[in-house]
């Protein structure tokens, strides 16, 4: 459980991390940097494994793809969230969007069946959730001193793709885990090409990360001023990115998967408060009435029995080979 609170922490800086960049680099520059090399090191992490998932075949390949768009995907839209709705609202649409996406994925895409989404407590979840995410687009930022949070209703909608991005990766991972490869094989397999797919988008725009520049005033940039933009870098791609992966896997091997799921909504949790205290977000109280709605919401999908909604975090702990017995789908 320990290996799990803290995957979920350092997931949840991630935001006010990135607000220590410099204002010349954008959220694709951000977003790039981290996924390819955080992606790099999960693939290096699993070599052997993830050799055997490319080498899969077509049954392979038609999950490892759209799983790869997912990767590819997912911090672009994360990173710009956070950068035009703030990083409170930002992390919560992202986060908060995924189960019931993937619940979706689920009920379209999966013929065993087993996941539909039709109970009255899922729509009813699904509406709650919803209903936060609308109050947060429409009134939740107030007058902030740590963020522009220049185009909320469009960070909103980014959020959502960035939810969707991450369900598609999990639940593309859950597939092929249920074909019998190695959850660490598949995903550092699918993080291998998203972080390969990303560079070209990285070598445009990463240029600012090379050079000086300040940050947005915020109460933390006043504290300790603008650090190196690689410095930055580093820790987001090794910090929140491998080392919170690997605990999590760690710590699904002691905790079942519907209480991990449950502990990880600690993560918009924690990059709310950094936000609020850290970064200097105000929200309005409409803006605090949408967060709980949101976390009401998930908690109750992700709580709800015959219900496994993927969760945006995916296990690397254990190895099998297709046929043999495997590990248990994405968390």
């Amino acid at each position: 459980m320990i290996a799990i609170i803290l995957a979920s922490v350092f997931w949840g800086t991630t935001g006010t991390a990135a607000t220590l960049l410099p204002t010349t680099v954008s959220p694709l520059a951000t977003g790039a940097a981290t996924m390819s090399i955080g992606g790099a090191l999960l693939a290096l992490s699993a070599p052997r494994e993830s050799l055997k998932v490319f080498r899969g075949g077509r049954a392979t390949w038609r999950w490892l793809v759209p799983g790869a768009v997912g990767v590819v995907a997912y911090p672009l839209a994360f990173y710009s969230s956070m950068s035009l709705a703030g990083v409170a609202i930002g992390n919560v649409v992202s986060l908060g969007t995924a189960p019931l996406f993937a619940a979706l994925l689920e009920q379209l895409l999966d013929p065993r069946d087993r996941h539909r989404p039709t109970t009255p407590r899922w729509r009813l979840s699904a509406a709650v959730a919803i209903a936060g995410i609308a109050l947060l687009a429409a009134f939740g930022h107030g007058e902030s001193a740590g963020t522009h949070a220049s185009n909320v209703p469009l960070g909103v909608g980014l959020g959502a793709v960035a939810g969707f991005a991450y369900a598609l990766y999990s639940y593309t991972a859950a597939r092929l885990i249920g074909e019998g490869w190695s959850s660490r094989g598949t995903v550092s397999a699918q993080f291998a090409i998203g972080g390969i797919a990303l560079l070209p988008i990285l070598m445009t725009t990463g240029g600012p990360l090379l050079d000086g520049g300040v940050a947005d005033s915020t109460p933390l940039t006043d504290l300790f001023g603008t650090p190196p933009s690689l410095l930055v870098v580093a820790y987001l791609a090794t910090v929140p990115m491998f080392a919170a992966y690997i605990l999590f896997g760690r710590g699904l091997r002691t905790v079942p998967a519907s209480r991990a799921t449950t502990v990880t909504l600690l993560e918009p949790l924690v990059a709310t408060l950094l936000a609020v205290g850290l970064v200097g977000e105000r929200l309005t109280v409409f803006g605090w009435t949408g967060m709980l709605l949101v976390f009401g919401g998930v908690t109750a999908v992700v709580t709800e029995k015959h219900v496994t909604p993927a969760s945006p975090h995916i296990r690397l702990n254990e190895t099998s080979s297709p046929g043999s017995t495997h590990d248990s789908p994405v968390a």
